[in-house]
């Protein structure tokens, strides 16, 4: 089996138990705001649990999260201090750090991407990312017109891009993007605007084994190096019919998601050619420590 790339899990819930407070419609915008201590924090659990990838914390960093006058007045601050506390919890521990690109109009809302607004944002969170990151990762992509905006806003910059899904929770058999789009067509679109990775994630377990098969095939038969990941959630109640928004509340998680049991799903991934496997919402320290005993310590 390949070697295992690790990422951390996810940002919120352990920011929680770092200390800090999560409130709508802040999220885990409102540490970078009132806690950066917790924020780095959480990145060193992640860190000292096996991660060799960390995100930076400006998943909620956007309009949605903040307001617009925030985010015009302030957006670019919180990025970059989001970064350099991404990059002071990396040290010289060798972990990489991971700029990110979230979704710009809501979680989960294909329809809301707004074409002509996503450059001006992107260009925003990328500048003031950009003097604290090893690479990118644009997460939670519900469509492929946002993930091509973001690898157009990223042209010219050559450190890896990672770009990751999130699958409808319903289509276990035959995944689709949110936007009912092919996981076929993501692979093909990342592998033309030169992805280093393919990933899926904020999804349920469930529905990323195929996926992963889908993608892996893909790029095998175009003759591409490009690499697969995962890092699903453990929300409860996400078995949807494509119409339920992230982030309309805060999502109760699932009990039968224990570390133990992650590793068996990511065992599944592995063999259907993922070789970088994370945790999403409800993912915390302790699964990854799990991931890595089980693939790197095993």
């Amino acid at each position: 089996m390949t070697k295992m790339t690790l990422l951390d899990g996810g940002m919120s819930r352990e920011l929680v138990a770092c200390g800090a407070e999560l409130k709508q419609p802040e999220w885990s915008a409102g540490a970078v705001i009132d806690a950066p201590e917790a924020v780095v924090a959480a990145h060193r659990n992640f860190i000292n649990a096996g991660a060799q990838v960390v995100t930076v914390n400006a998943y909620a960093l956007v309009p949605f999260h903040i307001g617009e006058d925030r985010f015009a007045e302030q957006g670019a601050g919180l990025a970059d201090r989001a970064g350099r506390l991404a990059r002071e919890a990396a040290g010289d521990s060798g972990a990489k750090v991971a700029g990110c690109l979230p979704p710009l109009f809501g979680s989960y809302e294909p329809q809301a991407f707004d074409a002509a607004r996503a450059p001006e944002m992107l260009a925003q969170l990328i500048t003031a990312q950009s003097p604290h990151v090893d690479q990118w990762l644009v997460e939670t992509t519900s469509s492929l017109e946002e993930a091509a905006a973001a690898a157009k806003a990223l042209e010219g910059d050559t450190r890896p891009l990672w770009i990751s899904f999130t699958l409808r929770d319903d289509t276990v058999e035959a995944p689709m993007l949110r936007s009912g789009e092919t996981v076929a067509a993501a692979a093909a679109l990342a592998m033309e605007v030169g992805a280093e990775a393919i990933l899926f994630n904020c999804s349920q377990p469930e529905v990323m084994e195929q996926a992963i098969a889908i993608a892996h095939g893909a790029a095998q038969a175009a003759g591409s190096a490009m690499r697969v990941g995962v890092y699903a959630n453990a929300f409860d109640d996400h078995k949807d019919d494509g119409d339920q928004g992230a982030n309309d509340k805060i999502t109760e998680l699932r009990k039968d998601l224990s570390p133990e049991c992650y590793v068996t799903w990511a065992d599944l991934w592995a063999k259907a050619g993922a070789g970088i496997i994370g945790g999403c919402c409800g993912i915390g320290s302790g699964h990854i420590a799990a991931l890595k005993a089980h693939f790197h310590d095993s």
